[in-house]
């Protein structure tokens, strides 16, 4: 039987972070079948100018029946389903030394995009399994932000329907090690947490 397919992506370390532990998840799922999703998993530059096109391109090569893209917020101590993309880039230069101040990023693009998870359901399974986890209503205007409008964005241009949205996860114990400061979770527990949004996503279908 043929699986129906999952595009899940992560971002390599960015700024003062040397690890990103997404990175690490999504190395760990690719090609595993979680919740009965084959999974495609694959690693996004922290780029302005191409990780939304990295991300599009993955999406038109697979075709996947749903979407999730990674990122790590350094210093959240819960995992937090993004609930919106604004059509903004701001922030920290990227890893290429690029940098903007508020520039939209699709110039014709709708102010904002709302994800298509479930994520009321993703945080209520999450909890109910003693993950922490809460909706938030900021992705921020970095490359996490971005990406999630653009295949938002995509998925609005040629008018297809099918769970995309973005997830924020905390730091590893590996990052807290590094920097005592950051609230973290073990890699394992980080990497069950998706697989579980994963399950919920797949019963919700």
């Amino acid at each position: 039987m043929l699986l129906n397919t999952l595009l899940l992506t992560g971002f390599e370390p960015f700024l003062n972070f040397s690890i990103n532990p997404t990175e690490e998840i999504v190395k760990e799922l690719n090609n595993q079948e979680v919740g009965g999703f084959q999974i495609i998993g694959a690693v996004l530059p922290v780029d302005f100018s191409t990780a939304g096109n990295e991300l599009i391109k993955l999406f038109h090569t697979y075709n996947p029946s749903a979407v999730i893209s990674l990122g790590l917020a350094g210093g959240r101590f819960k995992i937090t389903p993004e609930r919106i993309a604004i059509n903004c880039n701001d922030g920290a230069a990227d890893n290429k030394g690029n940098k903007y101040e508020g520039a939209k990023i699709d110039p014709e693009g709708p102010d904002g995009l709302f994800s298509t998870l479930p994520i009321q359901k993703v945080v209520n399974e999450l909890n109910n399994h003693n993950f922490p986890a809460e909706i938030s209503d900021s992705a921020g205007t970095y490359l996490c932000n971005n990406v999630m409008y653009q295949m938002l964005n995509e998925l609005k241009k040629i008018n297809k329907q099918i769970p995309s949205g973005f997830i924020h996860i905390p730091a590893s114990h590996e990052m807290a090690v590094i920097d005592r400061k950051l609230p973290s979770w073990s890699q394992t527990d980080l990497t069950n947490a998706i697989k579980l949004a994963i399950d919920v996503i797949s019963l919700n279908d």
